[in-house]
């Protein structure tokens, strides 16, 4: 089975717990690629992956409704969380929108990092600015520093620079060089993290390995896939959730 282009790094997923128990079901082999959700549709529109396990989902449904993938199956969600430094001179610790804490650190200039790099994770707090009707691309200013890099070298620059930055809960908890960094906002809904898969489609291109894809969204969504997702821990910590039959999701 070639290799499905995930967006998060297999440290900080369940992939490293599922998949040894989807090859034992199955005997089928998963090669993983890290990739952000923006590179990783690329690499599904090239015909250079058979399944995407990715995190956008505006951008999950018009790959499908461009005829490069087959069906969007939703498989399980996180959250995401403002990190900042524990001085927190934006003083967002505790607000329960995000869009105003964003307000916050822009007005205030105080050090933010992105992770400019197209993932589901950058998608999603560009989605944020606009939400606080900013303009980012407009009026981000030396405060806002954009990498081009992962998540944990965003959580690294922003642990350097005791900067705020947007992360997936998962990451976080697995994030060991936290420095002065802690949660400070969380909970508001457009925080929600929801996870999709999707084949590539063969019609597209025919070395897609159509059935071994599909046999890897089965089980995914099954209710032995969705339990091994849930059986995932980090320091008795839930990662991720699953909801694969929840409608719309």
């Amino acid at each position: 089975m070639r290799s499905p282009p995930l967006r998060p790094r297999r440290r900080r997923t369940s992939l490293s717990h599922i998949l040894p128990l989807f090859k034992a079901k199955t005997g089928i082999d998963v090669k993983v690629v890290a990739q952000g959700t923006g590179q990783a549709l690329d690499t599904g529109r090239r015909g250079d992956a058979d399944v995407l396990f990715v995190h956008a989902k505006a951008q999950e449904e018009k790959f499908v409704a461009d005829g490069f993938g087959v069906k969007r199956y939703p498989v399980m969600y996180n959250d995401f969380v403002l990190i900042g430094p524990k001085s927190d001179p934006a003083g967002i610790k505790g607000m329960s929108d995000v869009a105003e804490a964003l307000k916050a650190i822009k007005s205030k200039g105080a050090p933010f990092i992105s992770r400019g790099d197209r993932s589901g994770t950058h998608i999603a707090e560009l989605d944020l600015w606009k939400a606080a009707g900013i303009d980012i691309g407009k009026e981000k200013g030396p405060w806002y520093k954009e990498i081009g890099q992962g998540m944990g070298a965003a959580l690294n620059t922003a642990s350097a620079a005791n900067a705020y930055v947007l992360a997936d809960r998962g990451t976080w908890l697995s994030f060991k060089n936290r420095g002065d960094l802690d949660i400070l906002v969380a909970g508001d809904k457009r925080l929600f993290n929801q996870y999709g898969v999707i084949l590539v489609n063969p019609e597209k291109h025919p070395h897609v390995k159509k059935a071994l894809g599909q046999a890897f969204i089965d089980w995914l969504v099954s209710p032995e896939g969705q339990k091994a997702i849930a059986d995932y821990k980090i320091n008795g910590q839930e990662l991720f959730f699953p909801n694969a039959n929840v409608p719309g999701a």
